[in-house]
């Protein structure tokens, strides 16, 4: 049906054309290429409608979230940049989008990162992306009812699914990033500030902001120092110091000192690097000693195996691999 649709010259139902497009990007298990081309340059079409009506603005939405769903397939930028770019360039100057939409938008673009690195000069030169992810996720914060009483939690509302989305970006963001930018450091302050606010009602927030940091590490892009200054560490050190632990995050929390510890003992070459290096070292050091870390590890030794066994990992028992050696 989407073929014969799309091979009409004329007398095309282009409503009845989106819709198919819709349906089967939605229910897919594996695309066919071509079908996949030829129903993401539908919904982009749909996606570039200006008209600020309800209705529009519904359907622009919809063609959004369900692109941006696609994500590892190939698709040559060719057939997706121009559009991407104008829709949200064009939001970013008349604020035409819901804030599902334009965080979908985005979605499809990181999702891009996976086959094509070269994306992120576009997406942080370009169409500024850590600009816009962090004032979207402070505006946010501003209305997520943070204060659940015990019997609402796990309602969700509509701003922390669209949090929850954000930080999911970022997430993809971070870990297919290969470029360093000062702008990288201040995100990490605004997400710093998403785990203060959700520590108490949404832990699934708070395992993708630790995510987060994790590829920031693993990618190189955020300094250590950054995460020290920015407040990074101290959070998760607080978050281990839980009298009530959150397994999943707890498990995360680890992960991420380990990654720091790896990062942090790799040599350099350039003697001044060597010597930044150091100062890190030692203040991260101080950090972790200050705030009774090794202690804490210890005690972690009886729930070592249990949080291996739930999350499908394996997190060392020497203790060593959790501090940063000097």
């Amino acid at each position: 049906m989407i073929s014969d649709e799309n091979e009409k010259k004329v007398g095309k139902n282009e409503m009845l054309y989106a819709d198919l497009c819709l349906c089967y990007l939605s229910l897919r298990n594996n695309c066919w290429t071509e079908l996949l081309t030829i129903c993401m340059q539908c919904l982009l079409k749909v996606a570039l409608k200006k008209e600020e009506s309800e209705e529009v603005q519904k359907e622009v939405e919809m063609a959004l979230l369900t692109l941006s769903d696609i994500e590892y397939y190939n698709v040559e930028r060719e057939l997706f940049l121009d559009e991407i770019k104008e829709i949200i360039i064009y939001h970013q100057e008349h604020r035409n989008l819901t804030q599902l939409a334009y965080q979908s938008a985005w979605g499809f673009l990181t999702n891009r990162l996976f086959n094509d690195e070269n994306l992120e000069e576009v997406i942080v030169n370009d169409l500024h992306f850590v600009r816009e992810a962090r004032r979207e996720m402070e505006e946010l914060m501003k209305y997520v009812y943070w204060k659940r009483e015990k019997e609402e939690r796990g309602k969700e509302g509509k701003e922390e699914i669209i949090l929850s989305k954000w930080l999911q970006n970022l997430g993809k963001f971070l870990f297919f990033s290969r470029l360093r930018n000062e702008e990288y450091s201040v995100l990490v302050k605004s997400i710093v500030l998403a785990f203060r606010s959700a520590k108490d009602n949404y832990r699934d927030i708070c395992s993708q902001c630790v995510e987060s940091f994790s590829y920031s590490v693993i990618n190189k892009n955020v300094k250590v120092e950054d995460l020290l200054k920015r407040g990074a560490v101290s959070l998760i050190l607080e978050e281990i110091c839980r009298p009530t632990l959150n397994d999943f995050v707890t498990y995360e929390s680890l992960e991420f000192f380990v990654k720091i510890s790896k990062k942090l003992k790799e040599e350099e070459e350039d003697e001044m690097e060597e010597a930044k290096r150091k100062g890190s070292k030692r203040k991260a050091f101080e950090k972790i000693e200050e705030e009774g870390y090794e202690d804490i590890i210890i005690c972690f030794h009886e729930r070592f195996d249990f949080l291996n066994r739930d999350r499908f990992g394996v997190l060392s028992l020497c203790i060593s691999d959790y501090f940063v050696n000097v």
